[in-house]
């Protein structure tokens, strides 16, 4: 019996692996096109006329959900696989053609920014509710013709209205355990204008929803979505010529960012606590510093190398019972510190960057919740009028299991700005 539990569980974890690979591999695609056709381009389409078009869609999707826990594999009131759902989104956006102070919008081939509410059905309104989302995206071409081009689009929002985890009335949704969580989708997609106002488009992507471990039990949901949508450009398409792009900074700056987060522990195993505190469990701070040396060699790009401090509440932390609640038994300061090497690279898109940077472990007491040395941090930064930055990112562990949440503040020293 004890071999056939472990044959199932290491089919189980071959399984979840492989869902990782199929993850990561289409990021890594939609991420290496946005690379390659961003440097192959010597000259973009522009407008003869400056100013912003707005633009209205439409959008429907049906996708697969990857069976990334139990909850969704069938352990559920259903006792059925949750393997598909659909989303319904409307949205409008806009395309600026001025340049004169945003240079950007050429090097990305006048994308579409805009905002969208998308309303998601899972077919299981009992356990997973009808999520309604507000987010925010980018939709801008890889390569363009004149009435086809082949593009990507990147969307982040926030998302709400979910049947998530509840230790009484809905304890096998894993997958969700807040109120609210963020929703991140990645795609590549060909788009076709049909009409002289009109365009259709195809668009295949990932898409993530997570509370990025701010409230456990917190698996998330991982989806593949093909999605087609309609738009109606109320100015027209703008008519496209190729003109040089102007010349590319050269900055080199140094980075000193402030950090803070929280971890979440719910014990569901335990009989001497009371409902409520054993639903709402028990937080643990996170706060860092860390500095990053970068080389800014294009508008686009950002390569560096940095070091990380961080210090985690729960790492050897000891959790006790008393009167029927949790309480924390404070440790020795020294195991909860951290330091940390990491790679990094920012896209940058005009005044915000999508930031990765993967780290190594290079000092850590061990403790019994001890997690790999290898992390990935993923996230998210706006800088005001070039120094001040603004941030979040995501720290995780073998490209799944979010860590937690890390919301900054930092400054940046910028020297040897030069143009090439």
């Amino acid at each position: 019996m004890k071999q056939k539990e472990a044959r199932k569980n290491l089919k189980s974890g071959r399984k979840y692996r492989n869902i990782r690979k199929i993850i990561s591999g289409i990021l890594f695609f939609s991420f290496l096109c946005m690379t390659f056709f961003a440097y192959s381009q010597d000259s973009i389409p522009t407008t003869k006329k400056s100013k912003t078009k707005y633009s209205l869609g439409l959008m429907y999707g049906f996708g697969y959900i990857f069976p990334s826990d139990k909850f969704v594999e069938g352990i559920n009131k259903k006792h059925t696989p949750i393997d598909k759902y659909e989303i319904f989104s409307t949205r409008i956006m806009f395309q600026n053609t001025k340049t004169e102070k945003n240079p950007w919008y050429q090097d990305y081939g006048y994308p579409y920014l805009g905002i969208g509410i998308l309303v998601g059905d899972f077919f299981d309104k009992k356990e997973m509710g009808t999520p309604i989302s507000i987010y925010g995206f980018i939709n801008g071409p890889f390569v363009r013709w004149k009435k086809l081009s082949l593009g990507y689009e990147i969307d982040l929002g926030l998302a709400g209205n979910w049947k998530h985890y509840n230790l009484i009335n809905n304890q096998y949704n894993i997958a969700i355990g807040a109120e609210r969580t963020v929703i991140f989708h990645a795609g590549d997609g060909i788009r076709y204008q049909f009409l002289p106002n009109w365009e259709a488009e195809l668009n295949v992507g990932v898409a993530h929803f997570s509370n990025g471990a701010i409230k456990v039990p917190n698996y998330g949901l991982n989806t593949l979505d093909p999605r087609i949508e309609f738009r109606y450009h109320v100015h027209g398409l703008p008519e496209m010529k190729k003109v040089p792009l102007p010349p590319s900074p050269k900055i080199k700056s140094l980075e000193f960012t402030a950090f803070a987060g929280i971890k979440n522990v719910v014990m569901l195993d335990s009989v001497k606590v009371n409902t409520r505190s054993d639903y709402r469990g028990v937080y643990f701070q996170i706060v860092g510093f860390r500095t990053t040396f970068n080389w800014q060699i294009s508008r686009k790009s950002k390569f560096g190398v940095g070091a990380a401090i961080t210090y985690d509440g729960l790492r050897n932390a000891q959790i006790i019972v008393e009167k029927g609640r949790f309480l924390i038994v404070p440790t020795s300061f020294v195991y909860g510190m951290s330091i940390s090497f990491y790679p990094s690279y920012e896209l940058v898109i005009g005044p915000f960057s999508l930031v990765f940077q993967p780290g190594i472990y290079v000092y850590r007491k061990w403790c019994y919740n001890h997690t790999p040395t290898f992390y990935q941090r993923i996230g998210f930064k706006y800088t005001l009028a070039h120094h001040v930055t603004f941030g979040f990112n995501l720290r995780a562990f073998n490209f799944q299991v979010s860590e937690f949440i890390e919301w900054s503040v930092g400054y940046q020293l910028n020297w040897k700005k030069e143009s090439r």
